[in-house]
């Protein structure tokens, strides 16, 4: 299975408390660097369980991007897109309760840039999913970059998929824009967690629709599933882009895994390149 992704490749600073925040003092956490963003998280996955794996997005040349890159191409994916010398590359902190719950404080650099006209027609050619990071949806130019890449792969024989991605995002971009673009890209299947899929108003019509509800599980297009036990859960963040890449290679049970897998431990990226 091939899959291509589309949107931010980041680096994510993971913080997960020790202790509540205290306005104006500190608050003791265990800290992680890594790789991150939504389509490279999926992207890692897809790699790391198996598939072969194209991330497409504009990046930086900078320190934080170089990280970044480092990491992902390790896990034998290819990163294809626009580079932008000088460029601020992205950075998300996530802030980890004691529950394993995170807030995500976002600043996606050049990836918002990324132009329809930058898409090379060549990067589709051959790959089985095309998977949209909703975040490419939320502002021009990259939504138009996104729903033209859709058109692209859907030429080329693939098939797509799209992650609804952030409700806070989606509300301040504007739902019922945001919900006629996932409408134009004639998606094959949608992800989205329960709060993303009460903030766009439920189904559209057409793919299949699957709701990701974290330990309670995964609804997938109506047939509710439990989450796999685990230990303990440590960090929730990429738990629903692990569950995306199973189940565009294998479907409920390599998804929920996947998503099992990602939580027990710190970062949103496989444990072990390869």
């Amino acid at each position: 299975m091939f899959v291509c992704t589309l949107g931010d490749l980041v680096l994510d600073v993971v913080v997960r408390l020790r202790q509540p925040l205290a306005r104006g003092g500190d608050a003791a956490s265990h800290i992680t660097l890594g790789g991150g963003g939504q389509a490279a998280n999926v992207a890692a996955w897809v790699a790391a369980l198996g598939g072969r794996a194209r991330f497409v997005g504009k990046r930086a040349d900078d320190a934080a991007t170089a990280l970044a890159e480092q990491q992902l191409a390790g896990y034998g994916v290819e990163l294809v897109g626009p580079v932008v010398p000088g460029g601020r590359g992205g950075v998300v902190v996530s802030l980890v309760d004691e529950t394993g719950e995170r807030t995500m404080c976002p600043d996606r650099g050049v990836a918002v840039e990324l132009e329809a006209a930058e898409i090379d027609p060549g990067w589709f050619r051959g790959c089985d999913w095309l998977h949209v990071s909703g975040y490419a949806l939320f502002v021009d130019p990259t939504r138009q970059a996104a729903l033209h890449a859709a058109a692209l792969a859907r030429a080329a024989g693939a098939r797509v998929s799209v992650d609804l991605a952030s409700w806070s995002a989606m509300r301040e971009a504007g739902v019922d824009r945001f919900r006629a673009d996932i409408e134009s890209l004639l998606p094959d299947v949608v992800f989205a967690s329960d709060e993303e899929d009460r903030a766009v108003g439920g189904p559209v019509p057409g793919p299949r629709w699957i709701v990701k509800r974290g330990a309670a599980g995964c609804s997938f297009d109506g047939d509710e599933r439990s989450a796999p036990i685990v230990t303990e859960v440590v960090d929730s963040t990429g738990a629903g882009d692990a569950l995306a890449a199973g189940w565009l290679l294998g479907g409920p049970d390599l998804g929920l895994e996947a998503a099992a897998r990602c939580v027990q431990r710190m970062g949103s990226m496989p444990p072990v390149a390869g």
